[in-house]
């Protein structure tokens, strides 16, 4: 399990905990407790989106620069290889 999945575990797992909490000890009325929890939720899950958008543009551009690296590597190798064909 990554660190990632970590933090994203202990964020739920501490989300739940304080959702109970705060209905437990609420002085609104349920309705506005559950419409706040509701609301709260919702900004989490885009929280969520986002992160993982941003991860996954990072992934997306790490991908790139290993194929690129890779790609001139091949390229090295493979004019290296030319020339000492030619020299042989």
């Amino acid at each position: 399990m990554n660190d990632n999945s970590k933090v994203l575990i202990g964020l739920l797992t501490g989300l739940a905990a304080g959702a109970a909490l705060g209905l437990l000890f609420a002085p609104e009325k349920g309705s506005e407790t559950r419409d706040r929890l509701s609301q709260s939720l919702k900004d989490l899950g885009e929280t969520i989106k986002d992160r993982a958008a941003d991860e996954i543009n990072h992934l997306a551009s790490l991908k790139e620069k290993v194929v690129s690296s890779v790609k001139n590597k091949l390229q090295d190798a493979e004019e290296e290889f030319v020339d000492d064909v030619e020299h042989a």
